[in-house]
């Protein structure tokens, strides 16, 4: 069984920058043979942020995605309420898709 870093990325109208931070989680290279498992939460957006997510989830198809999508919005907690449940991984961790945390610095949370 593989190990896997759990990443949590709720979302609400983030059309702007949802793409370039999936592309950054995508270039980490986790340390201790860990793979990376991408749970994006929509709350609800009312902008294109869910054409521009499932877009990205067609084009890599190699990559372990799961896409959850709230019908109402319920706020930031309760997304990462959702990843939290559906999340397996070894280890989890949250990142936020506005590009305020910064993907290359997994490593040094995991090392400790």
């Amino acid at each position: 069984m593989e190990n896997y870093l759990s990443i949590i990325i709720p979302v609400y109208n983030e059309e702007e920058t949802v793409i370039e931070i999936l592309g950054q989680v995508l270039s980490v290279q986790l340390c201790g043979g860990l793979q990376k498992e991408i749970l994006i939460v929509n709350d609800c957006s009312n902008d294109s942020t869910e054409a521009v997510i499932t877009g990205f989830i067609q084009r890599n198809p190699e990559v372990k995605i799961k896409y959850f999508k709230h019908e109402i919005n319920k706020g930031k907690g309760a997304a990462l309420h959702t990843g939290i449940n559906a999340a397996s991984g070894t280890f989890t961790i949250i990142q936020d898709a506005d590009l305020e945390y910064d993907p290359m610095e997994y490593n040094d949370l995991l090392r400790p």
